[in-house]
């Protein structure tokens, strides 16, 4: 449910409108974009144990993180299209995937076993 809702999230504040943050260094929403794609791709791995069920859900964060991307430039006035991000997005759902082939994979199992 908690990662369900932070996918919920992420839609919900990707069409929000942005709010002033001041100057910020250029392209610093690039890593931002990378880091909360890859956390739900991680959130993914501790779910989903089998590779074609992640496959499925790496997909379908890819495709969210583009058709966000589309949609900021076609629904919003505050916000714009960048490939840059979709790309970003993309690398992160990547390296978030990539958890499941280290020891971090059944992080929340062992987490859960020690209650």
């Amino acid at each position: 449910m908690l990662w369900c809702m932070a996918v919920a999230s992420v839609v919900v504040l990707s069409l929000m409108p942005m709010p002033d943050l001041g100057e910020l260094p250029e392209h610093s929403d690039k890593f931002e974009h990378f880091l909360t794609y890859a956390l739900l791709a991680c959130g993914a791995v501790q779910l989903y144990p089998r590779w074609r069920s992640l496959l499925v859900v790496g997909v379908a964060l890819v495709l969210m993180g583009i058709g966000l991307e589309y949609a900021q430039g076609a629904l919003t006035s505050t916000r714009m299209m960048d490939r840059a991000d979709a790309l970003a997005n993309t690398l992160g759902v990547i390296a978030g995937l990539a958890i499941q082939l280290t020891p971090l994979r059944d992080a929340l199992l062992r987490f859960d076993s020690r209650r």
